[in-house]
């Protein structure tokens, strides 16, 4: 709103208002209001859940520490969206096709998260909403992503293609089937699954206090600075990278991402006084996926996010291995103590901001991998 407003001003001779025009400008100041939003509107938002007794259920999983986190106030995912949406709002353009994907995908699986939180903690139901509703919900919100972007290259003649890890060549999905137009039968699929996958592995990774909001600022600041080369032309020529036209806003929505984690921290590092809960981890991972998608970054997500892969690959062969192994000896086994992995090293009895802090910085090395790994093609 703002942009348009000073816009406008700079038209008008103002000096100064032309300021406006920088997308660092303005992806300084999403950063900076998100941080303040999370920290002055946090504390709020947190004594209004204590108020209403929107309390965390716990499961006695029999590790250190765990039933003392019972009561403390979940839902606080919407210090997060709010955190991100504000600013957005503010400093982006909102005409914009890729900020309103960007919007929609946050918005979209907060209330998703909301829902089930709100069934676990008034309903009384710990498994929440039923797996099939939610997935549902995913499935759309994919399909609304992959076909939002495919119009945008079809109207602007653009080809559906992405980048490659490693390689210097840009995979093309009409490559993938016969047809000049038929690109969209893979892309489509592939866009879904990626989107699900990373809202899921974002969910499971929030399960120690700090973890998904950390490892999500993180990932958010290598996401933040492969947009910013996706929408600079020149910048994306000299890395070799697709250039991405009116991707810029991007960053400006990365930024309030990167401030609302870390001013959620605030309040959920160790000992955390509040959850985010699936409202914050389904927003935070449908806002990662939207990014990576629009910034045609997708491919490199297994290394960016790798964190959220090993927890959420965890869970798939632990229970996987389990149904195997008592199908055909029958008796259960487990690879690891317990998953997700996170759980697996509380049961070994290290201390869980030390887990954090290592989570943290093996995302901060594949983060570094990934941009290395650009530079390198």
């Amino acid at each position: 709103m703002l942009y348009y407003l000073f816009e406008h001003l700079d038209k008008l001779g103002y000096a100064g208002a032309g300021v406006f025009k920088y997308i660092s400008f303005r992806a300084s100041l999403a950063g900076i209001s998100s941080l303040l939003i999370a920290l002055i509107a946090g504390k709020r938002i947190i004594e209004w859940l204590q108020k209403q007794q929107i309390g965390e259920t716990i499961r006695d999983l029999g590790l250190e520490g765990q039933m003392q986190k019972k009561g403390t106030p979940t839902m606080g995912g919407i210090i997060i969206i709010l955190s991100i949406l504000l600013p957005t709002f503010l400093f982006a353009k909102l005409n914009n096709p890729y900020v309103i994907v960007m919007i929609v995908s946050t918005i979209w699986m907060g209330v998703i998260g909301l829902i089930d939180d709100y069934i676990k903690v008034f309903k009384k139901d710990k498994e929440g909403m039923k797996a099939k509703t939610k997935l549902v919900g995913q499935l759309m919100l994919g399909v609304i992503i992959a076909l939002t972007i495919d119009y945008t290259h079809s109207v602007n003649h653009l080809e559906l293609t992405t980048n490659l890890p490693i390689t210097k060549h840009h995979l093309s999905y009409s490559e993938l089937i016969p047809g000049a137009h038929n690109a969209w039968i893979i892309y489509v699929p592939v866009i879904i699954f990626i989107s699900m996958a990373v809202t899921n592995a974002v969910n499971l990774t929030d399960g120690i206090d700090g973890l998904a909001a950390g490892t999500s600022a993180i990932v958010g600041v290598g996401l933040g600075i492969l947009a910013y080369a996706s929408g600079n032309i020149k910048v994306a020529e000299y890395l070799n990278v697709i250039y991405v036209p009116n991707s810029g806003e991007v960053v400006i929505f990365m930024s309030a991402v990167i401030g609302a984690c870390l001013g959620f921290l605030w309040y959920n590092g160790y000992p955390a006084q509040v959850f985010m809960g699936d409202t914050g981890s389904m927003a935070l991972g449908g806002a990662i996926a939207a990014v990576a998608i629009i910034i045609k970054m997708e491919l490199l997500l297994p290394i960016l996010c790798g964190v959220f892969l090993a927890e959420s690959g965890s869970v798939i062969l632990q229970v996987g291995y389990f149904k195997y192994t008592k199908k055909r000896f029958g008796e259960g086994k487990r690879i690891f103590l317990m998953s997700p992995l996170h759980h697996h090293y509380q049961k070994k009895n290290i201390p869980e901001s030390k887990i954090t802090i290592r989570f943290w910085l093996i995302t901060i090395i594949l983060v570094l991998a990934t941009i290395a790994m650009i530079k390198l093609r």
